[in-house]
């Protein structure tokens, strides 16, 4: 019964070690490459191109929506780097700017 327990156990934790983070409590650094525009009901999230520091994914370029102040070379801390966002359609600045 043992032996099925710690079977069972270390085929959970080969699961968890195939995505970006090991684990939930850890976060995979990432630097900003390329600011894309705004994007959000209010123009509130920043969507930027992040190149994927350490983990898994190394090396790896990827789209994500940052939410707060960020500028070119910063360094944003991912909790998960296998999902992408969509990319931004349309030109048109959203929010208060309009």
């Amino acid at each position: 019964m043992k032996e099925k327990q710690q079977n069972i156990k270390a085929s959970k934790a080969r699961a968890r070690g195939k995505k970006g983070a090991k684990d939930s409590s850890t976060a995979v650094p990432a630097v900003v490459e390329e600011i894309s525009g705004r994007t959000g009901f209010r123009g509130e999230l920043i969507q930027v191109k992040a190149r994927i520091m350490q983990g898994y994914d190394r090396g790896k370029l990827i789209r994500r929506n940052v939410k707060g102040p960020v500028r070119l070379k910063d360094i944003i801390m991912l909790r998960e780097t296998q999902i992408e966002a969509r990319r931004i359609r349309s030109k048109v600045m959203k929010g208060a700017f309009t």
